[in-house]
């Protein structure tokens, strides 16, 4: 698995934050960059399409039990091989000396918790919109566990994609491995929406990843 095809508006110097953003199944690169307006106005930023043509966008996983969702061994395995290929795009293509926060919808919440887990010491943060849990061990996690990195997690009580026990195993082990916020917002399906938007700027500002706005 290769990442050929992104987005980006990255810094040519300083040390700033970029923002990695991951879309969800069927979509494409063009999706979330217009929300760092609501949430990290005048991010620098890398949006990447995943490899795999669907319909008429794109997807991480090359197979699933439903709705874009693989389950079990082949969740583990999928959700591996994307985050490695992710790695290999941010190590060609941003410097070092700018952390990384990872934003990503549905497949690409799930991904962005796994970059914390894949590559520890590279991502600074994780924002997951609707994302899930591939349950399999990683070699990362125990250094992603000391290094506690902070990570919010947002998903809507009306949201039917993913069972309970799915939404209890992300919450459980993301609180054990880093520093959680997580928000549930009532009536929301799977999706995002402003109060959502408003807790991820705080939560950026928070952690000083944006800056303070003035009003």
């Amino acid at each position: 698995m290769r990442i050929e095809h992104a987005v980006a508006s990255l810094p040519a110097n300083g040390s700033g934050p970029v923002f990695l953003l991951l879309h969800g199944w069927g979509s494409n690169e063009h999706d979330l960059p217009g929300l760092l307006d609501y949430c990290a106005p005048g991010a620098d930023y890398a949006s990447l399409r995943a490899p795999i043509s669907y319909g008429p966008g794109y997807t991480w996983f090359g197979s699933w039990d439903y709705e874009g969702v693989p389950t079990g061994e082949s969740l583990d395995r999928q959700s591996r091989q994307a985050g490695e290929a992710i790695d290999a795009w941010v190590a060609d293509s941003i410097a070092p000396e700018h952390p990384i926060v990872v934003m990503g919808f549905s497949q690409g919440g799930l991904l962005a918790g796994e970059m914390l887990r894949v590559n520890p010491k590279r991502y600074a943060a994780a924002v997951s919109f609707s994302g899930f849990l591939a349950h399999g061990e990683l070699p990362g996690d125990d250094e992603l566990a000391r290094l506690n990195p902070p990570m919010f997690y947002g998903h809507g009580s009306a949201d039917d994609i993913f069972p309970k026990s799915e939404l209890d195993a992300m919450n459980a082990f993301y609180a054990s491995h880093t520093t959680l916020t997580e928000k549930i917002y009532p009536g929301m399906t799977h999706s995002i929406n402003m109060p959502e938007l408003r807790d991820v700027a705080a939560f950026l500002e928070h952690n000083g990843f944006v800056r303070p706005r003035i009003w």
